[in-house]
């Protein structure tokens, strides 16, 4: 059976409206239970101000959950760069490379990450500084890579791990895709937030990928929704419970096809969920895909997981 190279990305959320610290145990639990099952990759999402998601600073989190895994690639989705120097990130995950080697993703979006007020509150001016982002885009390739200077002088991001952070990019567009392709980072296409035809998308950064001394070659991964459950009715269940409890929510209308909305999720039992991956990674061509399973309470997350994980013959 063919095996996929999976992730997942956890927003942290407070399902059952349980307490902030009891949201981000259940995050650090299943970064643990996806280790074992045989993921590839575990990121935390990074958001401001919202009652439902517990996780406003992956970088401290990442280094909770480092030091209760073994070899699970952790990692950020994403650091939203315009609200930040590119040194200080650069800090921050030089030093998470340094203390788990060979196991840091770096991650970076060009989201807002909460409302306006509470934006204005973090950063000042979102808009002036989200214009900024190809710069700020430029300035962290160069400090991660070693040749950034500032007025002439060099300036380096300390510590200086022997196994620098793997850097991302996350999108929806192809502005994202180009300023991925451009720097050489690799690209996470976010189907699950996105009405756009990705594939293009994904192509244009393919196309346009410049190679660097530490990332030869273009790599793609597909983040989308995914539910699995013992039965598909259990698993369409889950989702409309989902969409109830939180009607804001940017996930699709739930339905057992999904070939044809691009917004909808991966969902059904195994052996549907294992034709979706399939689907998903033929359209795109992906090396890796990343899930987001947007249920209602721990137990069922982590069965979705688990058993999203026998879909992908993991275990």
């Amino acid at each position: 059976m063919k095996k996929f190279t999976l992730g997942i990305l956890d927003m942290s959320p407070r399902l059952d409206r349980v307490s902030d610290e009891e949201a981000l145990q259940q995050s650090a639990k299943l970064a643990s239970h996806a280790e074992q099952w045989g993921y590839h990759r575990y990121w935390l999402s990074e958001h401001h101000g919202m009652d439902s998601l517990a996780c406003s600073a992956p970088e401290v989190m990442l280094a909770h959950i480092g030091a209760r895994t073994n070899h699970i690639r952790i990692g950020a989705g994403a650091i939203l760069l315009p609200h930040y120097s590119p040194l200080k990130v650069a800090e921050c995950f030089n030093l998470l490379a340094a203390l788990y080697p060979g196991r840091i993703d770096l991650g970076i979006g060009r989201a807002p990450g909460g409302d306006a007020h509470t934006t204005m509150a973090l950063s000042g001016n979102f808009l002036s500084h989200v214009g900024e982002m190809p710069d700020k885009v430029r300035t962290l390739c160069e400090i991660l890579d070693g040749s950034y200077r500032y007025d002439g002088e060099a300036v380096q991001a300390r510590p200086n791990p022997k196994q620098p952070p793997e850097l991302w990019m996350l999108g929806t567009n192809t502005k994202s895709a180009n300023m991925a392709a451009q720097c050489g980072a690799y690209y996470t296409f976010g189907q699950f937030m996105s009405s756009t035809d990705g594939t293009e998308v994904v192509q244009n950064y393919r196309e346009q990928f410049q190679p660097t001394a530490t990332r030869e070659k273009s790599h793609v991964m597909i983040a989308v929704h995914a539910i699995c459950a013992e039965t598909d009715s259990q698993a369409l269940t889950l989702a409309e419970q989902f969409r109830a409890q939180f009607p804001q929510s940017s996930i699709g209308r739930p339905d057992l096809k999904g070939k044809d909305d691009r917004m909808s999720m991966i969902l059904g039992d195994v052996d549907r969920v294992r034709e979706r991956l399939l689907d998903l990674q033929e359209t795109y061509q992906a090396d890796e895909i990343m899930v987001v399973s947007p249920v209602t309470n721990y137990t069922d997350r982590l069965d979705s997981y688990r058993l999203i994980a026998e879909a992908a013959g993991l275990n």
